[in-house]
């Protein structure tokens, strides 16, 4: 019975980020799971020096405590080379030379999440090296989970996807694939994360279902805006969390999750609003609703 939390060390913690944290950590603790602290640098370029000790302590100035070490992503890259060359062996993935450019010169389709990858590579058996590797989807079909709080959720995988890249032409592994191998490898059985990463979430089943791990519980959280409407994110301007308005910005996460804190509970210390969250915490009172502004949370 494990939990986790998993963020990416390319700035530091905010609000969305908070929200994660906070419903991943009362979900654990209420059904009596550990939760675990994952740094997911595997994507070398994107990790800012610094950013992982200062997402450490803002944790800890949030009032999070974890069970065990934390594990970096950065020390693994050879847990992921063997599963993906156990891929490779049973005939699941192939070797790429198309890039993205060429695939837009050719006028493959947009989809979700991204480029549907029309399987040009997969008959042309390409040596590895020098060329990112694929998994093949064209046997996946309807790939569907029932996720925690909104409900059925379906993929067509081929048609919606496309195969998708395990390893890119530069080395570097993909986030699908290593948070599959982390995730199998760590026990973890039920995933707490944000609504941005439901379709992601049929991607790492078929993954699952091909290296014969076990499927986690998913459960995906409403998402946080920018003033703008856009997903609050490094990449749109999020501010870091301030730890000095550590109670009242753990309260603010706590409205965002539907959880009806106390009038005067941002007023407490770090610890009683960590304590009433953990005695206090509904499952059912999250919303599976659109995204809301964080301006308007964090002014409350």
């Amino acid at each position: 019975m494990i939990g986790r939390f998993a963020p990416t060390p390319s700035g530091p913690l905010h609000f969305g980020s908070l929200v994660a944290a906070l419903a991943s950590f009362c979900q654990a603790r209420a059904s009596g799971r550990q939760w675990l602290l994952r740094i997911e640098d595997v994507d070398t370029p994107r990790v800012v020096e610094g950013a992982a000790t200062l997402i450490l302590r803002d944790l800890e100035a949030f009032g999070f405590e974890w069970d065990g070490p934390v594990l970096h992503q950065s020390d693994r890259f050879e847990f992921y080379r063997a599963q993906l060359e156990r891929l490779w062996s049973q005939g699941d993935c192939f070797a790429c030379a198309c890039s993205r450019r060429s695939l837009r010169e050719q006028g493959v389709a947009s989809g979700i999440l991204g480029q549907i990858y029309p399987g040009n590579c997969r008959a042309r058996g390409l040596s590895a090296a020098g060329h990112s590797i694929r998994l093949n989807t064209r046997d996946a079909g309807s790939i569907g989970f029932e996720d925690g709080i909104y409900g059925r959720f379906d993929l067509d995988l081929e048609r919606e996807v496309g195969d998708f890249v395990l390893q890119r032409r530069d080395g570097i592994y993909a986030y699908h694939l290593a948070v599959v191998v982390d995730d199998e490898e760590q026990g973890v059985d039920e995933i707490v994360r944000g609504a941005d990463l439901l379709e992601n979430t049929c991607l790492h089943i078929y993954l699952q279902q091909r290296l014969g791990f076990a499927t986690p519980r998913y459960l995906h959280l409403p998402l946080v805006n920018n003033a703008d409407g856009v997903k609050l994110s490094k990449q749109t301007g999020a501010l870091a969390l301030d730890s000095q308005r550590a109670p009242a910005l753990l309260v603010a996460a706590l409205r965002h999750l539907g959880q009806q804190p106390p009038g005067g509970l941002a007023q407490a210390t770090v610890a009683e609003v960590i304590g009433w969250s953990l005695a206090n915490w509904r499952l059912d009172r999250i919303p599976a609703a659109k995204p809301i502004a964080a301006e308007a949370l964090e002014a409350g």
